[in-house]
């Protein structure tokens, strides 16, 4: 396993920061622009809605309707999303280890996200512009998960054996904390009514998809600076675009026959990362729609879940060196369907229900993200890290639809937006039970490649 060529090995700890600081400089567009601002509180708003439904108000049919059929839309464009991360992910990946050009790729899809970022200051608030606002975000999805490959796949770069759990978590950790401060600076500007700024036409929300962009900008550079490129993998013949998708099916199944544990992760992953993404998609536009969340106390939960989930996920780490990623996994999977579970029976307990088991799912998303990372970091054969990231990324992009078919499915059928937390869970417990069928990578009898 490529890990196991780092043992014994110090890595120092500008790379190990360096690597880390790289998801405080993204989680911006995750925290704020996909989960608890741009898409729950303004593209999931009635500023989208044709205005003679939007001046029905609340607790009209037809408004509620209209509001339902833009968080339904948003979860078809990332549906869409997910189908081309699942066909570009791994093929990508595996140029970058052929050619040793990880940072190549991960900087220009951060400049690619960074642009999409930009982007929104043209998402003005009406209907016409809502496609616009949600192709933006499905690009910029797309961008940010191809820069995850082979990010991800660094990590084996800056970590041992024996630290892979703490130094995943700590980029988790690190990525919740920076999302707490991008939304604190968010809500202190809500607070002084933008210090005299027209907000009118959705400005306020154009102008926060243009800080994020220069945030990612402003925090990514170490990870460019610091970390060494990886060198090229050895034996491994460079090819065409569409011959290496040939390749890829070689190579799936030669890690059917040498790395077993690593194929059976990436099949059950595929399904519970699937209700992690859908816990970040959909949860601000539940708070706000379904929980009638006020646009600040949406940002407050944020911060409040920011905080909870970045010191769960660093701890956590510790945990995952301890005691194994899969014990991690089980034990966060198991807490977020409890919690899922308790929010949608309880969803007319009013506010207080979201604000104390919403909390708790936080509590569980990061620690199972990170533990992830890691579990595959383990069982990832040398010179394949990114290309193996790339079907983490496409495993979990070829289930992507479930969370948000269900979701769309369950509003559409039932008409209310907390059946969507329904379809969510359905899919955390699908994925807590396949992985009770994967092994612990460190007593999985795991055969080197080759």
């Amino acid at each position: 396993m490529g890990l196991d060529l780092q043992e014994g090995r110090r890595i120092p700890r500008k790379q190990v920061w360096g690597w880390a600081l790289y998801d405080w400089a993204t989680q911006p567009f995750n925290s704020v622009i996909l989960t608890f601002v741009f898409t729950a509180l303004y593209l999931t708003s009635d500023s989208f809605l044709d205005p003679a439904v939007a001046a029905l108000g609340e607790g009209d049919p037809a408004y509620e309707r209209g509001l339902a059929d833009l968080a339904s839309g948003l979860g078809w464009a990332i549906t869409i999303a997910g189908l081309l991360i699942a066909l570009l992910a791994p093929v990508l990946g595996q140029r970058a280890d052929v050619t040793g050009r990880r940072k190549l790729w991960l900087g220009g899809a951060t400049i690619a996200l960074v642009a999409c970022m930009f982007a929104l200051f043209f998402v003005q608030g009406t209907p016409a512009y809502f496609v616009l606002g949600v192709a933006l975000i499905a690009a910029g999805t797309v961008f940010s998960e191809i820069a995850g490959v082979n990010y991800n796949a660094m990590l084996v770069q800056v970590s041992t054996p024996k630290t892979v759990g703490r130094v995943s978590g700590l980029g988790w950790g690190l990525g919740y904390i920076g999302g707490i401060v991008a939304l604190v600076l968010v809500v202190v500007a809500n607070s002084f009514d933008w210090w005299g700024m027209p907000t009118e036409n959705g400005l306020a929300y154009r102008v926060i998809g243009v800080g994020c962009a220069i945030w990612t900008l402003v925090f990514a550079w170490p990870i460019f600076a610091w970390v060494p490129e990886a060198p090229p993998a050895a034996h491994r013949d460079k090819v065409g675009f569409f011959r290496s998708y040939g390749v890829l099916v070689r190579d799936i199944v030669a890690l059917w026959h040498r790395s077993r544990a690593t194929f059976w992760f990436l099949l059950a992953s595929a399904v519970y990362r699937d209700g992690l993404a859908g816990v970040f998609a959909f949860g601000a536009v539940i708070a706000a729609v379904a929980f009638r969340f006020t646009p600040n106390e949406v940002m407050i939960f944020g911060i409040v879940a920011n905080l909870v989930a970045g010191l769960s996920t660093i701890l956590a780490g510790r945990f995952d060196d301890r005691f194994g990623a899969r014990a991690v996994i089980l034990f966060s999977l198991a807490g977020l369907v409890i919690a899922g579970t308790v929010v949608f029976l309880l969803h007319d307990g009013g506010k207080i229900v979201f604000w104390i088991f919403g909390l708790v799912l936080c509590l569980f998303v990061g620690p199972a993200q990170a533990a992830s990372r890691a579990f595959l970091a383990r069982v990832t054969p040398a010179g394949r890290e990114s290309e193996i990231f790339g079907l983490y990324a496409t495993t979990g992009r070829a289930a992507s639809f479930l969370s948000p078919l269900l979701w769309a499915a369950l509003i559409g059928v039932f008409g209310a937006t907390y059946w969507g937390i329904l379809g969510i869970v359905i899919i955390l417990a699908a994925g807590f039970v396949l992985m009770l069928f994967v092994r612990d990578p460190r007593h999985a009898g795991v055969r080197a490649a080759g």
